[in-house]
């Protein structure tokens, strides 16, 4: 590819690209990075070699070894610990070419901002980090159980533990820098004294001061001039408190058994005496002769589950338009919408897509319910251990959102299912089926057993599509009750 074939590919991405944009909050866009990462190393290289510039020669292409054709980044960034190393790498990379290589020539200034706008920020490390911790917490995880596919070396992993400790996450601190204990090389940034003395202080904040006060002492034998080590010490030897900081502790909400897989035996019995059935929308003529397939996943409150609802080619349309519009979902909260961590994804709402308008149309047919006032489609993708924590969809809002269709545009393999605490319900996601749920009582009030959850993605790559369907236009298809109890 030329410099001029590549000049074009960059001045797309001045259109589609936001200076400071996220990253680790959207698999998909990680994925997207390497790509364009990979690119612009090759317009760098080329700059390098017209401007026949020898001492910069052999460097690019040993980083663009790293970036091989024949790698499939979608396949990679399914694992959280491989998609946490790449944005590392891509961001080391990106730095180099921006400090090192840009400076020292005159054809490819005018590729400044396009490389600022794609080198990850501290953020997005922390915020991937941040994802592995999650991860950890709900599925039970120690450092080497997530890194069994993909290992971290000690400065990744002690990036990890410092996050952990600023999250106040003292027990996965400390089992991240003993992890990156363990790894140290003559290689590493990270040095034994600052890991001792995480350590020292990790274990000292859990309280399992026995622990505490050997790594104190590790510490000072290292160091024995450091006074700061000693009067740690000194403070640990007239402590008293022992908790096991090696064992992650058991007890669990009812939110983390249920993302686990541990699911009540009653439930299963319940669930399993449920029916399915090819439906017709209670007699819509579009479907007369093309009914779907409805299977019921509980009964009260209706969790209603379409299977086949929208095809392949459907998915991969909604997925390109929604690609260079993904930006951070927002939180309600008091009247205002903003990014919690609570909620680590990307979405868009599609507005004025054909494609959209026959998915809305098939979802009304399918529910009976009417698309007047119902919200666009909102296309959302998970980031690094992305997850939505318990959370109801209604707004408690006049013109409420009466129901909610959630459309799965992925399989996932572990994690990522919408469960239901209250109820103790888990849905797991199935490319092309759809759950549908009622969030409002026919007497309007908030149906509290919806409040719902998605968990957070161990492996895989989480697509999803939100139809909030709300009240008004809905008084002949699902007519208000005046019973307290309906």
């Amino acid at each position: 590819m030329s410099v001029k074939e590549l000049t074009v590919l960059l001045c797309f991405w001045i259109f589609c690209a936001d200076a400071g944009h996220e990253f680790f909050s959207s698999t998909d866009q990680i994925a997207q990075l390497y790509g364009d990462t990979k690119d612009l190393l090759k317009v760098f290289s080329q700059c390098v070699d017209a401007e026949n510039v020898e001492t910069m020669k052999s460097v690019l292409p040993n980083l663009l070894l790293s970036y091989s054709d024949s790698e499939n980044p979608e396949e990679a960034v399914r694992d959280p610990v491989a998609a946490y190393r790449l944005l590392r790498q891509m961001r080391n990379d990106l730095i180099y070419i921006e400090k090192r290589i840009q400076p020292n020539l005159t054809q490819c200034e005018e590729y400044q901002n396009e490389l600022d706008s794609k080198i990850p920020q501290l953020e997005d490390l922390d915020g991937a980090a941040s994802g592995l911790i999650k991860l950890q917490e709900i599925y039970k995880l120690h450092p080497e159980d997530i890194t069994k596919e993909t290992s971290l070396n000690a400065d990744e992993a002690f990036n990890v533990g410092l996050v952990a400790y600023e999250e106040d996450k003292f027990q996965h601190a400390f089992l991240w820098f003993l992890y990156s204990l363990d790894r140290l090389t003559e290689n590493s940034t990270t040095t034994e004294e600052e890991l001792l003395r995480f350590l020292s202080y990790s274990v000292y904040h859990f309280g399992s001061l026995s622990v505490a006060i050997y790594f104190s002492q590790q510490f000072l034998n290292l160091d024995p001039s450091n006074d700061e080590a000693r009067v740690q010490l000194n403070r640990l030897l007239h402590l008293q408190s022992n908790p096991d900081i090696f064992t992650l502790n058991t007890e669990s909400s009812n939110y983390e058994a249920l993302c686990r897989g541990e699911v009540d035996e009653r439930i299963s019995k319940r669930q399993r005496a449920l029916s399915c059935r090819y439906s017709t929308g209670g007699g819509n003529p579009r479907l007369m002769y093309a009914p779907v397939k409805e299977e019921v996943e509980w009964d009260e409150p209706r969790i209603i589950r379409y299977h086949d609802i929208i095809s392949d080619r459907e998915i991969e349309i909604l997925k390109n338009i929604s690609r260079p519009q993904l930006s951070r979902s927002e939180v309600y909260r008091s009247g205002i919408t903003k990014p919690l961590n609570l909620r680590v994804s990307q979405s868009v709402f599609l507005h004025n897509n054909p494609v959209e308008a026959g998915v809305s149309q098939r979802i009304g047919d399918v529910t009976g319910l009417s698309m007047e006032t119902a919200e666009s489609l909102l296309v959302q993708n998970y980031g690094v251990g992305g997850a939505f924590e318990q959370h109801i969809d209604a707004l408690e809002l006049e013109n409420d959102r009466i129901a909610t269709f959630l459309i799965y545009m992925s399989d996932v393999e572990i994690g990522g299912a919408t469960v239901f605490p209250i109820v103790g319900v888990a849905v797991h996601p199935k490319k092309g089926s759809a759950v549908f749920w009622y969030n409002l009582h026919r007497n309007g009030e908030v149906n509290w057993n919806t409040e719902h959850a998605g968990c957070p993605v161990f492996v895989g790559n989480k697509w999803v599509a939100n139809k909030w369907i709300h009240e008004f236009g809905q008084e002949f298809r699902s007519p208000c009750s005046l019973s307290y109890w309906e």
